[in-house]
């Protein structure tokens, strides 16, 4: 379940909650007790990708930006014998 962020516009009251996608983007505040006064807030999301994945090796590049080095052949031995 995704975290979100609300606040009250009424009166600048904040909150987190843990709820479904489908959970409605506003309810009443408990600070002031306006109806409907919370709204969800739009937040940087906590995904991040890192090293050396499926990202960076061009997913998410274009297909002008992919890299042109071909893959090298792999096989059961790694190349260390005679027959590659």
């Amino acid at each position: 379940m995704p975290l979100y962020e609300y606040r009250c516009d009424a009166c600048g009251q904040s909150e987190e909650n843990l709820e479904k996608i489908s959970a409605p983007d506003h309810h009443d505040c408990p600070a002031c007790g306006q109806a409907d006064g919370m709204h969800r807030q739009i937040s940087v999301g906590a995904f991040t990708l890192v090293g050396s994945g499926w990202y960076a090796q061009g997913y998410g590049k274009g297909a002008s930006e992919k890299s042109e080095t071909p893959a090298k052949p792999t096989s059961c031995c790694g190349g260390s014998c005679a027959c590659h």
